[in-house]
């Protein structure tokens, strides 16, 4: 079982009170001035930019006419969603959306990651995580030390009794590419390798150079976050060299679960995978 995230419990809170809007037969517009808010001040609540209150949600409950088992779930959800998640003592540092990332991270059952050319960030050394982050212009120096320990932060998922299911698709360049020069990058992989011997909640496929439509993807990267409530659907973060952020469009998060797949049956198999991360390592 995850942690109890903030984030989720936000997430699952407004999804189920829309859904009831929705099934009562309520636009947006309507219910909100019913319920004593403006239609943008609502609008912000059903899109988790504004949170309600233990006051703001009794209208909403009535008019919903949600009584019962229901009622006590949605006010243990919004209790839960009042608590800081510890990414929220680097709020100076990280943005509001890679906030809400890491929130849903902490709260994700299991994770479904692709990367082309780095290792993702929960399964990343600290020297390897150092070199990707000082890297980037857009960071400056004095930040480094802070964004490492956040990402290493985030690791601690993938340990202990709640530890998150983590399927990792990279592409075989990723184990040659020399993220802070060949020192670093064979630290990564004895890492990655001593991770698949520690951890059965962990996998790691390559994608090897030889697979035919292994670049059917090309430098992309993306993750899908699923969740043990049967209320919330798959969290989709994409990631590009100028953009970080969710996808909210049915369509395209269908498109994305798709081309996992597709990567997936590309890559070679968990064990074997092991043996090329091995084999680079020693390299």
């Amino acid at each position: 079982m995850a942690p109890l995230s903030p984030t989720v419990a936000r997430w699952e809170l407004v999804l189920r009170l829309r859904e009831a809007r929705e099934q009562r037969g309520f636009d947006s517009a309507t219910f909100a001035k019913r319920v004593g808010f403006t239609p943008a001040n609502w609008s912000h609540v059903e899109k988790g930019r504004r949170v309600l209150t233990a006051t703001t949600i009794g209208p909403v409950l009535e008019l919903l006419e949600i009584e019962g088992e229901e009622r006590a779930e949605l006010l243990e959800l919004l209790a839960a969603s009042k608590e800081r998640g510890w990414w929220a003592r680097s709020s100076a540092l990280i943005g509001p959306e890679l906030q809400r990332y890491y929130g849903m991270e902490l709260g994700a059952e299991s994770i479904r990651s692709y990367d082309s050319l780095v290792v993702p960030g929960l399964l990343q050394t600290e020297e390897y995580a150092r070199a990707l982050i000082s890297a980037d212009v857009m960071i400056r120096p004095v930040q480094v030390e802070q964004l490492v320990a956040v990402r290493l932060r985030r690791q601690q998922r993938l340990r202990g009794d709640d530890r998150v299911e983590l399927t990792a698709v990279i592409g075989e360049a990723t184990l040659l590419q020399q993220i802070g020069g060949p020192k670093v990058l064979r630290g990564q992989l004895e890492h990655l390798a001593n991770l698949l011997d520690e951890l059965d909640s962990l996998s790691v496929r390559v994608i090897p150079f030889t697979a035919t439509r292994g670049a059917l993807l090309g430098g992309s990267s993306f993750h899908l976050l699923d969740f043990a409530s049967e209320n919330l659907p798959t969290f989709t973060w994409v990631e590009s060299a100028v953009f970080g952020g969710a996808v909210e469009d049915p369509e395209q998060i269908r498109d994305l679960r798709f081309a996992f797949v597709r990567a997936l049956d590309q890559s070679l198999g968990r064990a074997e995978s092991l043996e090329v991360i091995k084999h680079y390592s020693q390299g």
